[in-house]
């Protein structure tokens, strides 16, 4: 495959690899313990304002039931078998054989605010998705890629290629000279595949020169598996909010779900696998309550141990799986750190460090940033997590991938802010509160009721506006 110069890689997604890590880990533990809970999934535009025409849409449909014509290569089980170890052999066992079914599984629709049948009609655009979990996860990111794709193929066309993978190598080189370690995360939201290749093959150059002068930074990864099996490298990525969503909508139990999800996340890949926990589904505050409680057993019980229609064969017990220092071993003891998605930065560093010292934890542990980075927030945030004692890594995404401008202004080409949650499972309302009001999504009535149980506080944050993340500064 050529990544040289400005023609555009081939259209849309064209392997099965070709999305982030934690989709692919948690289909893992969808398998082992909800097999044949039903889900869906919606569409949310944060930037309403940005719309498609006509053309546009079709462009998408037809790329959308595209995705069911992919499968997983030979090679490319052999990638996952030999760099993603952790894996199990029943997963990739169900992936040989695995298909997406979008024209069944994916409803897409459009509606244009002025209808002349022309191509030209612009409107809104949904997506839903339906079915069951285990064979629906992996929509998530191509679908949003190919959105993306779609309106800078359509919409806003004034731009090219030319000096990505110099732009990417520069923010790489600045980057590394910072001592900072940093990962591409910008699947999701990439103005098109050959964009993205471009820029992690800046950012591998910039790891090249790094390594030969001593710099102090690290590149890490990407998340993207195909890009990582092109380039030689591990993929990078854990966990989404999703697995703490579903865990909860389909328990129905809020106060115990992030504990559940821990444990089945450990009992799935083993206690120090895949390490890093994230916090902000339910709020920090709440997810921390449950940090902090001894990791129970797994104990094999009879399918729908759980809930009526839920197969699982294990459940936790409370039995504690493990001792540290004659004191039941934690979550927080055995993962390597956490991954902030929203909400103040500063507040959260110190919310941290105060917690990990009253819990008696001097391993030095890890803070992954993920909201929305650029150069200056990374070395603004790794100043403060330095003092405050931690490591830290930073997975960038559309800083990196979706960072263009017009040719004819010079003016910023703005990303969509959009994204794919889980809207329910098992029947059951899907939600996410998180610790910026502008992330919450899901049922209403359901978010309003979980705050109040949870003791849910409010919180607001001046940087937190998403319809307006990527504007340029004024």
């Amino acid at each position: 495959m050529d990544f040289n110069g400005s023609n555009p890689f081939p259209e849309g997604v064209i392997s099965f690899l070709d999305t982030d890590l934690y989709k692919l880990t948690m289909q893992c533990a969808v398998l082992k313990y909800f097999a044949n809970v039903k889900v869906s999934y919606a569409f949310h535009n944060r930037t309403p304002e940005k719309k498609l025409s006509r053309a546009a849409f079709k462009w998408l449909q037809i790329q959308i039931n595209k995705l069911g014509n992919i499968a997983l290569s030979n090679d490319e089980l052999r990638f996952l078998q030999t760099t993603c170890t952790y894996l199990t052999k029943p997963y990739l066992d169900f992936l040989k054989e695995f298909r997406l079914n979008p024209r069944e599984q994916v409803e897409a629709s459009f509606t244009p605010e002025t209808d002349t049948g022309s191509d030209d009609d612009i409107g809104e655009f949904c997506l839903i998705v339906k079915g069951k979990w285990v064979e629906t996860i992996l929509y998530e990111i191509p679908l949003l890629a190919l959105t993306s794709e779609a309106y800078f193929r359509f919409m806003d066309t004034d731009w090219t290629y030319d000096g990505q993978e110099e732009k990417a190598y520069a923010k790489g080189m600045v980057l590394l000279e910072a001592g900072c370690v940093v990962s591409e995360f910008g699947t999701r939201r990439r103005r098109d595949y050959h964009t993205q290749a471009l820029v992690f093959r800046g950012l591998a150059k910039a790891k090249k020169e790094g390594e030969r002068t001593g710099m102090p930074g690290k590149v890490s990864g990407t998340s993207n598996v195909h890009l990582a099996m092109r380039f030689g490298i591990p993929p990078i990525g854990t966990v989404a909010h999703e697995w703490f969503m579903g865990v909860a909508a389909i328990t129905g139990d809020y106060n115990k779900a992030t504990s559940l999800a821990l444990s089945y996340w450990i009992g799935c890949f083993g206690e120090g696998v895949l390490g890093i926990a994230l916090t902000d589904t339910f709020g920090t505050p709440v997810f921390l309550k449950a940090f902090k409680e001894p990791i129970p057993a797994l104990e094999t019980l009879q399918p729908g141990a759980l809930s009526k229609d839920v197969e699982t064969a294990e459940v936790p017990s409370s039995k504690p799986l493990d001792q540290s220092n004659s004191k039941p071993k934690t979550f927080a003891d055995v993962f390597m750190g956490v991954r902030q998605d929203s909400g103040d930065p500063a507040n959260f560093v110190k919310m941290m460090r105060d917690f990990y010292d009253e819990q008696g934890i001097t391993e030095k542990k890890t803070i992954v940033f993920s909201d929305s980075l650029n150069i200056e927030l990374c070395l603004e945030y790794k100043k403060i997590s330095d003092a405050a004692g931690f490591n830290t890594s930073f997975g960038v995404g559309t800083f990196l991938t979706n960072d263009f401008v017009h040719q004819k202004t010079g003016e910023k080409s703005t990303p969509l802010n959009i994204v794919i949650k889980l809207d329910s499972a098992n029947g059951n309302p899907a939600i996410k509160i998180s610790d910026n009001i502008g992330k919450n999504t899901g049922d209403k009535a359901t978010v309003e009721k979980v705050k109040n149980e949870l003791g849910y506080v409010e919180r607001a944050w001046a940087q937190g506006d998403e319809a307006h993340r990527w504007d340029p500064k004024k």
